[in-house]
């Protein structure tokens, strides 16, 4: 998850300088762009004949920390003791899938995609129209 969080920050930067027309045609293309991701996914797990499914793995881990004391005087010592840690990650597990079930999400997602499109297109002018460069 951590990961996926800081690959969104350049992306966040980077709305951050968009021009009026260019959030008016993100805004106008995001639906368009999970569509295509998902027909991506689906095109993926056909070919292999298996679904991918991220799961998050849990360990607790020997460490190092640190840590400081105050005496009774006010003084600070720093020290560092054995802790444990724990870590996250995030597994790709297969998975079994319906190949018929997923061919038909398949169709259907593609139908999506069309109608995205062309909504898409006339929105697109819109934003063309009403913030001109």
């Amino acid at each position: 998850m951590r990961h996926a969080t800081l690959a969104l920050l350049p992306l966040l930067a980077l709305a951050a300088c968009a021009t009026p027309r260019e959030s008016c045609i993100n805004d106008a293309t995001r639906d368009l762009r999970q569509v295509n991701a998902l027909i991506q996914t689906t095109q993926a797990n056909l070919a292999r004949g298996y679904g991918i499914e991220t799961r998050q793995e849990t360990r607790v881990v020997p460490g190092l920390c640190d840590g400081e004391s105050v005496d009774s005087q006010g003084n600070v010592t720093h020290f560092t003791y054995q802790c444990e840690r724990t870590v996250v990650n995030e597994i790709e597990v297969p998975v079994v899938i319906d190949i018929a079930a997923e061919r038909r999400h398949l169709d259907q997602l593609v139908e999506q995609q069309r109608r995205l499109e062309r909504q898409s297109q006339a929105q697109i002018q819109a934003c063309i129209a009403a913030y001109p460069e």
